[in-house]
């Protein structure tokens, strides 16, 4: 049992740095705010918007500071190489109507599980949204975690729950070498509406969760939503700064920061080399594997696949040829210039 826990410790450490360093790579910055409020050793239920599919789910993963468990829409575990994998990474799945009535009941056992592990001091991301959508705004929200919630109070009354509200704030969603700020909110204890019943304290944390994570992210009221996009686009916001973009939607536009316009003359003088290394892979990812993608939410998650499995591979290629054609020396240099080169061009 405890070479399993052991082994399983290390897996999900190496899983995390490797990915660690993917999204190194593939945004040009990453800012956490309020990470200090995180608990480090009591439960903690992390509650985010849900902007760009697994993209938000590895963010919390590697920058929270947590190990967690992830409840997981359950259409992904349909095949079972790709179950085990999943629940390796500590994912559970979580079924929704469209999976069909008769799978709703296999929630209960989903929630129990997130119960036990609240009351062992673990950490569950969920996304209450209940799907996801490249809108500016947290969407109504569901009640399953409320559910957790509750559940956690009946069986274990002395258990209370650190609730955080985090806002996913993505410059350009679906684009590579985009800013991303990680906003995490005050902790919400379960405990204070311990006073309450069932249906108080659901109405209560849906409605607190909500406002909390309506601060920690751009809020565009959705009557308005195509108008108010377009003028924040043309005024160059920052929309990793959601205080300053929410200020300045509630200011009709008055109080509003612009971002300097970048010309983007050094990015493009290296593109065609960076697309020259990565021919193949850059290939496969637009004439294959794009046009297959049918929601644009998952358009980022895919190309970060390509950039986590098939980049590496065409790089040890490449290095194992030039080693073979000009020796061990003339590799080394060829890789760590063009990992270099990849990494000047996405922070550029």
């Amino acid at each position: 049992m405890k070479k399993y826990k052991f082994l399983k410790k290390l897996w999900l450490h190496s899983v995390r740095l490797y990915i660690q360093i993917g999204l190194f790579f593939y945004y040009k910055n990453i800012s956490l705010i309020g990470k200090e409020t995180i608990p480090k050793d009591q439960p903690v239920l992390f509650l985010g918007n849900h902007q760009n599919a697994l993209l938000d789910a590895l963010l919390i993963a590697t920058k929270s500071g947590r190990f967690c468990y992830y409840l997981t829409r359950a259409a992904v575990f349909k095949k079972p190489l790709v179950s085990k994998l999943l629940q390796s990474l500590n994912m559970l799945p979580v079924y929704r109507v469209r999976d069909g009535w008769s799978t709703i009941a296999k929630n209960k056992s989903v929630f129990s599980t997130s119960v036990g592990l609240l009351h062992d001091n673990q950490a569950i991301t969920v996304f209450p949204e209940g799907s996801h959508s490249l809108v500016r705004r947290v969407r109504p929200l569901s009640k399953g975690f409320t559910r957790i919630v509750l559940e956690l109070r009946e069986k274990h009354p002395n258990t209370a729950v650190n609730l955080i509200p985090v806002g996913f704030n993505y410059q350009e969603a679906k684009q590579m070498g985009s800013c991303v700020a990680l906003v995490f909110g005050q902790p919400i204890v379960s405990s204070d509406y311990n006073q309450l019943n069932t249906i108080e304290a659901t109405k209560q944390i849906k409605e607190d969760v909500f406002n909390a994570m309506s601060k920690l992210t751009t809020q565009i009221p959705e009557e308005k939503y195509d108008i108010v996009l377009q003028k924040l686009t043309e005024r160059q916001v920052d929309f990793t700064d959601p205080k300053t973009v929410n200020r300045c939607i509630a200011s009709n536009f008055e109080e509003c920061s612009s971002q300097p316009l970048k010309t983007g003359v050094f990015k493009g003088v290296l593109k065609p080399v960076v697309y020259a290394i990565l021919c193949l892979p850059i290939l496969v990812w637009k004439k294959v594997l794009k046009p297959k993608i049918k929601e644009e939410e998952f358009e980022s998650t895919f190309r970060f696949a390509v950039c986590l499995t098939l980049v590496p591979f065409w790089m040890l290629l490449l290095f194992c040829i030039t080693i073979s054609s000009f020796g061990l020396v003339s590799g080394l240099v060829g890789l760590i210039s063009s990992l270099l080169l990849f990494l000047v061009y996405n922070k550029a």
